[in-house]
């Protein structure tokens, strides 16, 4: 018919030139996951971050009569609104009349999440808690959503958690590759999330006068509602005088929630910097407007954001090792159990992490 024969073998060779390729990018990403997945993910610093979250909204809880925390909502609507998903609310779940009782089963929960207690057990209903609040409660900020977030990333980490305190370093035998590939997946999403939080905050300032010609922090600071404590306001005042003070403040904090967004692909030392600088930054903000539930919220999540994964704090790590040592050693000249058996020690170590009030240094694996 004047057709051309079909060569087949060109068919067949284009195909297994693609196969290759595809093997070729999957061993990639293999070569580039493996080294996240070979030693355990849930450190010490994980335990950490999840206990500044949850004592952020207790610490909120305690403070806050339960009258205060349903205050009315606009056109004097009295919450929570129970419909839709908000129905499932903990605040919708017990009866109407019964809001101080869900406030103390909240504190309740919240007390043992932060105790570190049974990752596994406290992960679902931590993030229930959280999701109740801002979907029911009326105070809350930025903190509260951030935390309710993160609560609902950290459930694949807690679920395959084999600790029975988020204290404990991570016995090294025993723990599956695919628990491990679960945790490390959800703690990239973590990254994920944290350094869109800090990039659409940098950013989106540049859509607002007051911060792009540099005087926000005039007003802020200023602010009668979320102003600085009388016991600053002199030193304040005197400082938000100084024009070209008030705009280096304003236009670095800018600066600042940006170089954290894109921290992930900076050099380790400069992630060390831009950890501590966080920390720092929103502990001030903390201390000037008041806002220390969204001051824990925010260390958890730069804890989690750009501590290795699998980190653990130096001072929990070493107790751990002598409990260890004292109590599951078979007596003198008798080897450990196998929970007391650790990973081989990495090659390279340093990262300095943060617990909100104070700083500590961790030896750990930058892997992570």
């Amino acid at each position: 018919m004047g057709m051309e024969k079909v060569q087949h073998g060109h068919a067949l060779d284009g195909g297994a030139g693609e196969g290759h390729m595809l093997t070729g990018q999957l061993e990639r990403l293999g070569g580039w996951v493996r080294p996240y997945v070979a030693r355990p993910p849930w450190g010490t610093v994980l335990g950490l971050a999840r206990t500044l979250l949850a004592l952020g909204t207790l610490g909120t809880l305690l403070a806050t009569p339960a009258s205060v925390l349903l205050s009315p909502l606009a056109g004097g609507v009295r919450p929570p609104v129970c419909s839709g998903a908000g129905s499932l609310s903990l605040w919708c779940v017990l009866p109407s009349d019964r809001h101080e009782l869900a406030k103390w089963v909240s504190i309740g929960v919240l007390a043992v999440v932060a105790s570190g207690w049974r990752p596994t057990l406290t992960a679902i209903p931590h993030w229930w808690i959280s999701w109740s609040f801002i979907t029911s409660v009326t105070v809350q900020d930025g903190g509260d959503q951030v935390t309710a977030v993160l609560t609902l990333l950290l459930i694949p980490i807690a679920l395959t958690d084999p600790r029975r305190w988020h204290w404990t370093p991570t016995a090294w035998r025993g723990v599956s590759e695919t628990r491990r590939l679960v945790a490390v997946t959800a703690f990239f999403l973590i990254r994920v999330q944290v350094m869109v939080i800090y990039l659409h905050a940098g950013i989106a300032k540049l859509g607002v006068p007051e911060w792009v010609d540099g005087t926000a922090i005039f007003y802020w600071f200023r602010n009668v509602a979320f102003g600085a404590p009388e016991l600053l306001r002199p030193v304040l005042d005197a400082m938000t005088d100084v024009p070209l003070l008030v705009a280096l403040i304003t236009w670095g904090s800018i600066v600042l929630e940006v170089l954290i967004g894109v921290a992930l692909f900076l050099p380790r030392r400069a992630q060390v910097v831009l950890l501590f600088s966080g920390l720092l930054f929103h502990d001030a903000i903390s201390a000037l407007m008041g806002l220390w539930s969204f001051d824990a919220a925010m260390t958890a999540a730069l804890v989690l954001y750009l501590s290795p994964i699998g980190a653990n704090l130096a001072g929990v790590k070493n107790a751990t090792r002598l409990w260890r040592k004292r109590n599951l050693s078979g007596g003198p000249g008798q080897p450990a159990t196998a929970e007391s058996a650790e990973p081989p020690k990495p090659e390279s170590s340093s990262m300095i992490v943060s617990g909100g009030t104070g700083r500590e240094l961790v030896r750990e694996s930058e892997a992570g």
